[in-house]
């Protein structure tokens, strides 16, 4: 148990920003299942729109520090070849 008043805000915070990160990475996971499923599935405007879609995702979550940048960056390049392609 918490002994002082910045150790009970601490653990307060903490909590409330757990709830907030599983929110957002249950949000990446979905987004980055929906663009697996349209590659396999060959449908090139599909997968283009899912992966713009998850890599703005992607950028929200590392400005808010849920992602780290590199991660993010990883992230975004697989889904860029996808997004890119013609």
């Amino acid at each position: 148990m918490a002994n002082t008043k910045s150790a009970i805000k601490a653990a307060r915070k903490s909590e409330r920003l757990t709830v907030r990160n599983k929110g957002v990475n249950t949000r990446l996971k979905t987004l980055r299942k929906k663009l697996d499923e349209a590659i396999k599935a060959g449908d090139a405007t599909a997968a283009k729109s899912a992966a713009i879609a998850y890599s703005s995702a992607m950028d929200k979550a590392t400005k808010s520090g849920v992602v780290h940048k590199n991660a993010a960056a990883r992230a975004k390049s697989h889904a860029a070849k996808y997004a890119m392609a013609k």
